[in-house]
C-alpha cells in the first residue's frame, strides 16, 4: 500500500485528497519506484481543474524522482537501486510509491540530488524543447520569455543565456525581476506595464523579438504577437490565463507573416533516445554550472492543496517540490 493524492471530481485545490491506495502489480516492462521528491507543475492544476480532463477517480502529477525498488520482466534500461527521474502520463506522480514504464525512466547523475532532478525534469525538458526544438535560438537574437522567475522561466533564461541570446523576461513584481535578472535575463518588462509592447520594441531598437515563449495564453496572446519582428515565431505553450480563443490566420499575416506553434513536450520525447539525449543535455548543463535549479519552496506531499493555492496565486518562484 502507498499514500497518494487522488481526485474524485474536478475543481479547486480542495478536491485533492490524501489517501491510502493499492500499488498496482508489477508488469512486464515496468519498474516500482520509491519516490523521494515530486515536482509541482501548472499541468497538474489543469488536470485537477478538468481543463485537461482525466478519467475519474485519478491521480495527478507528471514528474518525480526516486529509487528503483523492483523491475518487471524484460527490463534492461534500469536496475534495482538506480536513482531515476521521469516525466510522463498517465498522471499519478503525487504518490509515495509508483509503478511506471521502465523505458521512460532516466538515471540521475550521482552529483545531482533527487530534489533537484524532480524540480528540473519537466521544467528543464520544457526549456529544452522550447529553445532547442520549437524555435532554436541563435546567438545574438532577442527573445521574450514570460514567467521568467517561474520554474520553466528560470531554467529557460539561463539556458538561453548560455546560447548567447538576449533574454527579455516578463515578471509581475520587482522581487521577481531581480531574480530573473540574476538568472540570464538582460532586461525586464512588467506584466502589467501599460506600454508593454512599446517597451519591448524599444529594447530591440524597434525591430521586435525573434521569438516569444508565452505560457500565459489567452490574456497575453495578441500582445505577444505585437512584440514579434517580421517572420518571428510565436511559441504558445501554456494556459495560465485560459486557452487562446480561435482567431483568424490573417492576424499573423498583417503583423509581418508571423509563424505560430503550439508544442507539447511529449511529442518531442516519444522515442527513448530523444528522452535520454534531452535529459543528458539538461543534466550536463546543471553539472557544468550553467543552469542552477532554484527549489525555492518545498511542501509535504500531503499538503499539495496548499502548494496548488500558492502556485496559482503566483506566490511561488523557481521550482516547487513536494516531499512524500
Amino acid at each position: 500500500m502507498s499514500y497518494a493524492i487522488q481526485i474524485d471530481q474536478f475543481g479547486g485545490p480542495e478536491v485533492l485528497d490524501w489517501r491510502e491506495i493499492e500499488v498496482p502489480a508489477l508488469q512486464r516492462g515496468m519498474a516500482l519506484i520509491r519516490q523521494q521528491a515530486v515536482g509541482l507543475n501548472f499541468i497538474d492544476t489543469y488536470h485537477r481543474s478538468g481543463l485537461y480532463p482525466l478519467d475519474l477517480p485519478a491521480g495527478i502529477g507528471a514528474e518525480a524522482a526516486g529509487i528503483v525498488e523492483a523491475v518487471g520482466d524484460g527490463v534492461d534500461t534500469v536496475a534495482v537501486g538506480d536513482r531515476v527521474a521521469y516525466i510522463g502520463l498517465p498522471p499519478g506522480a503525487y504518490a509515495q510509491m509508483r509503478v511506471f514504464a521502465a523505458d521512460r525512466l532516466v538515471r540521475i547523475p550521482d552529483d545531482i540530488s533527487s530534489e533537484t532532478a524532480a524540480g528540473a525534469m519537466l521544467k528543464g525538458l520544457t526549456a529544452w524543447y522550447l529553445l532547442r526544438r520549437s524555435y532554436p535560438v541563435e546567438p545574438g537574437q532577442h527573445i521574450l520569455l514570460y514567467a521568467a522567475a517561474g520554474g520553466v522561466g528560470l531554467i529557460a533564461s539561463q539556458w538561453a543565456a548560455s546560447l548567447k541570446a538576449h533574454v527579455i523576461g516578463v515578471v509581475s513584481t520587482d522581487e521577481k525581476a531581480s531574480l530573473a535578472l540574476d538568472n540570464g535575463c538582460e532586461d525586464i518588462v512588467q506584466s502589467d506595464d501599460p506600454e508593454f509592447v512599446s517597451h519591448v520594441r524599444d529594447l530591440t531598437e524597434g525591430a521586435g523579438v525573434a521569438a516569444v515563449y508565452d505560457s500565459v495564453g489567452k490574456d497575453s496572446f495578441f500582445q505577444s504577437l505585437d512584440c514579434l519582428r517580421p517572420h518571428g515565431m510565436m511559441v504558445t505553450y501554456g494556459n495560465a490565463s485560459g486557452a487562446v480563443e480561435p482567431f483568424s490566420p490573417m492576424e499573423l499575416a498583417r503583423r509581418g507573416s508571423l509563424m505560430l506553434t503550439r508544442p507539447v513536450i511529449f511529442d518531442f520525447i516519444r522515442e527513448r533516445a530523444d528522452l535520454v539525449a534531452a535529459a543528458d543535455e539538461l543534466f550536463g548543463l546543471i553539472q557544468a554550472g550553467l543552469i542552477k535549479i532554484h527549489i525555492n519552496q518545498t511542501y509535504p506531499l500531503k499538503d499539495a492543496a496548499q502548494a496548488h493555492i500558492d502556485l496559482e496565486a503566483r506566490k511561488t518562484t523557481g521550482s516547487v517540490v513536494l516531499i512524500p
